[in-house]
């Protein structure tokens, strides 16, 4: 099983913490933003992981290493322009070997059974399946409407115009995308993975929203920083080995 974390942004939102520091890098808990995502990539079986990198990416290759020890073995698509969700998907292409990936945000900490996700994805025979939780501000964090069968109609309101019952979600950043739906994706240049969603919406392909009932914290802003410091103190969320971990890049 393949995984990609998206790794490159530059953390506007939290300067001055990342003037210095990228993102992923920022503790929570005592361990690093990504090395959360690579435990839970490790839990539920996932060897290989691609990891994108643009802003101090440098600092993120150096503490993570080749990924030994984590018991995994990273890859780093280094991109010297941002490329955005498509376009760093779309530059990492080949080391997914033709396979469905996993991609996570590295600024997301996340309690989500991914094995079972996996087995939504191949069970349903998706083209895409993207993780989605019920928000009172879906709309404020980009509205995504889910219609019977767990499919989406609209993204942002784009998608198929066809008026049917739907819920109101927003997409948690977590996905699973089948290689065919990259070959829309431009090569070199920014862009969103939204974009080939959303024409797969419109072709009547399958792109299905997986709900998300565990923890989840975009780590965006100071506010929410603080937040899931917090919740990690409270127990909200753990995972196996992280005080390990934390010493080995530390």
């Amino acid at each position: 099983m393949k995984a990609m974390i998206l790794a490159a942004g530059l953390g506007t939102r939290l300067r001055p913490l990342t003037n210095t520091m990228p993102k992923p890098l920022l503790p929570v808990g005592g361990t690093p933003l990504i090395v959360w995502n690579l435990l839970l990539l490790k839990r539920h079986g996932f060897h290989d992981v691609v990891i994108n990198l643009h802003y101090l990416g440098p600092m993120i290759e150096q503490a993570l290493g080749d990924g030994s020890q984590f018991g995994l073995r990273i890859i780093y698509s280094r991109e010297p322009m941002i490329l955005g969700t498509g376009g760093g998907i779309k530059q990492a292409e080949p080391y997914f070997s033709c396979e469905p990936v996993l991609v996570l945000n590295g600024d997301t900490l996340v309690e989500l059974d991914l094995t079972a996700l996996w087995e939504f994805h191949h069970t349903n025979h998706a083209a895409a399946t993207l993780v989605l939780r019920e928000d009172p501000d879906a709309a404020g964090w980009g509205l995504v409407e889910v219609g019977a069968g767990n499919r989406i109609v609209r993204i942002t309101g784009k998608g198929l115009s066809a008026t049917v019952p739907t819920v109101p979600r927003m997409f948690a950043g977590i996905h699973i995308v089948n290689p065919r739906l990259l070959r829309e994706v431009p090569k070199g240049v920014a862009s969103s993975i939204i974009d080939p969603y959303v024409a797969a919406i419109t072709r009547g392909d399958a792109v299905l929203g997986y709900d998300l009932k565990g923890y989840w914290s975009d780590i965006g802003t100071a506010e929410r920083y603080g937040q899931a410091e917090h919740d990690v103190q409270a127990g909200l969320i753990r995972l196996e080995d992280r005080k390990s971990a934390a010493a080995r890049v530390s």
